[in-house]
């Protein structure tokens, strides 16, 4: 890993750290499960009949849209509290804004993968290919940059070494080319299992409640928070604390050479994300610029 020579020291002494400080009674630490992440990988029941395998009472944590420098250390504060580590999607404009989170949670022993540069919205289903892989590649850039110490600008995804390989679309709606171009590069292109629908301004009380409801009706789970919103920031403690309480693990996902392993949806699946994806795409006809498109979550519900 080509780690800056201060940053690579820092990793060292960190990271044992963050083991050895686990108190008692704490969640973590978390299982790992491996993923092969070669040939065209796409994981999380939302919108793929296959996600992460996992046991009853399993949940995987992620995080989007961040990191934001009035939530994302509080909800880092939570997970370290209770030794668990997550993956975080970050945005890569917020990534150079903000490098030194994206380093915190790389030096805290959870992925940072990748999430766009701008989060181009409604979709990135009515952009131009070469937008959305400039955009994408802008953003890897970023990420690897602020949470690994990337040097330099490489022009293509085959140039860097990835050390998060997942990613997660805006929106949820994947196009063929991308999918094909991430397959080429060995990216797995992450869903989710269960939404917090925390994109909704909502109390912690709230969210809570809501989460919880949801995950007990499957028992187990890859979760969708997004580290911007302050109530999920306010929550994200009671909730690691009722994941404690109600015997779930964390299992944190790490990418491996070849291909899965994967879980097949159950029977009866279907893609909960296509109605919604194509309700809110856009229906403008020609290229928009890419200054229309602003950093913000995309609603879904």
């Amino acid at each position: 890993m080509r780690y800056p020579l201060a940053f690579a020291a820092l990793l060292a002494v960190s990271l044992p750290a963050f083991a050895q400080d686990c108190p008692p009674g704490a969640l973590g630490p978390a299982r790992i499960q491996k993923l092969g992440t070669q040939g065209g990988v796409q994981v999380g029941l939302k919108t793929y009949p296959a996600t992460v395998p996992l046991a009853d009472h399993e949940v995987i944590l992620t995080f989007d849209d961040g990191p934001d420098p009035k939530t994302t250390p509080a909800v880092l504060d939570a997970l370290r509290t209770q030794c668990v580590t997550a993956t975080f999607f970050p945005i890569g404009k917020q990534a150079d804004a903000f490098p030194e989170l994206l380093k915190r949670e790389a030096v805290e022993g959870h992925n940072v993968a990748y999430h766009t540069y701008t989060h181009p919205q409604p979709t990135m289903r009515d952009l131009p290919a070469a937008f959305s892989r400039a955009d994408i590649l802008k953003g890897v850039i970023a990420n690897e940059r602020a949470a690994y110490g990337l040097e330099g600008t490489p022009d293509d995804l085959s140039k860097i070494e990835l050390h998060a390989p997942f990613f997660r679309y805006t929106g949820f709606a994947d196009t063929a080319d991308l999918n094909s171009w991430f397959a080429a590069n060995g990216i797995a292109v992450f869903s989710v299992d269960i939404w917090a629908s925390d994109w909704i301004p909502m109390t912690a009380d709230e969210e809570l409640k809501l989460i919880l409801a949801r995950l007990e009706a499957r028992k187990k789970g890859m979760l969708l928070f997004h580290d911007n919103k302050p109530w999920t920031a306010q929550m994200m403690p009671r909730f690691l604390a009722e994941l404690k309480a109600r015997g779930y693990r964390v299992v944190q996902v790490e990418a491996a050479s070849g291909k899965g392993p994967l879980e097949a949806a159950p029977p009866g699946w279907r893609n909960e994300t296509a109605r919604s994806v194509e309700a809110i795409r856009t229906k403008a006809t020609t290229p928009p610029l890419p200054s229309r498109f602003e950093v913000k979550p995309a609603p879904l519900e």
